[in-house]
């Protein structure tokens, strides 16, 4: 059944996520910053420009936002031409936004007085999953908001899941975070090592990446950081914008972090060699210096 949708953040995640909802049939308002992006979106996709969040969730059904961080996300939302400015009660708020579980709870607990639906909705699957729409998207919130927003969800995604309350999509993504933090170190110094060891490093992940150490980091990454290139996907800046919230959380409930914290040093290193946008498996550089 088509929809009106809003969809704020227009950013190399949210311009193919919002396209894809348009492809599904819907009726969708977006939003950027930089009012060049929307207007680029519009001429490829379906749908209307809207010049504050606020005037694009008028009227929404659902609302989804994608955006850099909490303090992009309070901007908005309750910001003075932030989205709750004109939210209808009714509506389904849809967080596709990393950011941290408290500001999910906050929002929820916001439209349970006010008399919308929100779900923490963060996406795994960098920038090719969210072109290819195969984003993993981990959810948290109510099932009657989940059940109503799941078939817009899915125009963008190959695997979505209610994790339960408020604030588990988030958590759930902090998860994610932290194993892939582990995993491209890990690959990073295996294949320096293969490297320094005279193999032909193509061969060797030929054979291994159809054993216990296959990984989805393995399969896609290897090749650039082979070839030392690292245009490819989720930044350097981003990552380690999301291991903070981690960290941060790990204080909150007392759980350890030492491997993270100790990448998470080895990701600043890459940032000081100019490596702010290159991809996170540029992890491989700080070795091959």
């Amino acid at each position: 059944m088509t929809c009106k949708v809003a969809f704020i953040g227009l950013g190399v995640m949210g311009y193919p996520m919002a396209g894809y909802i348009s492809k599904g049939g819907h009726n969708v308002t977006v939003f950027n910053r930089t009012h060049s992006k929307a207007e680029k979106w519009i001429n490829e996709f379906k749908g209307k420009i809207a010049k504050t969040p606020a005037e694009a969730a008028k009227d929404a059904e659902y609302i989804f936002t994608c955006v850099g961080n909490d303090n992009d996300l309070r901007e908005v939302t309750f910001g003075d031409n932030g989205a709750f400015k004109a939210i209808k009660k009714g509506a389904i708020y849809v967080d596709n936004t990393t950011a941290s579980a408290t500001i999910a709870r906050e929002i929820y607990e916001y439209g349970k007085k006010n008399g919308f639906g929100a779900l923490d909705a963060p996406v795994s699957g960098g920038q090719a999953g969210a072109e290819n729409g195969a984003l993993t998207v981990m959810i948290g919130g109510d099932q009657k908001d989940f059940d109503k927003a799941k078939d817009k969800i899915d125009c963008y995604s190959k695997k979505m899941k209610l994790l339960g309350k408020p604030g588990n999509g988030q958590l759930a993504k902090m998860v994610n975070q932290i194993c892939i933090a582990g995993l491209v170190q890990g690959l990073s110094e295996g294949i320096n090592f293969g490297i320094k060891a005279g193999l032909n490093m193509e061969d060797v992940i030929e054979v291994i990446s159809k054993g216990a150490a296959q990984s989805w980091q393995m399969e896609n990454r290897y090749k650039t950081m082979i070839d030392d290139k690292f245009d490819f996907g989720f930044a350097v800046d981003w990552m380690r914008k999301d291991l903070k919230i981690a960290m941060d959380e790990a204080k909150n409930n007392g759980s350890l972090l030492p491997v993270t914290e100790l990448i998470d040093n080895y990701y600043e290193e890459v940032q000081k060699m100019g490596g702010n946008r290159y991809d996170t498996s540029s992890l491989i550089k700080r070795l091959r210096k």
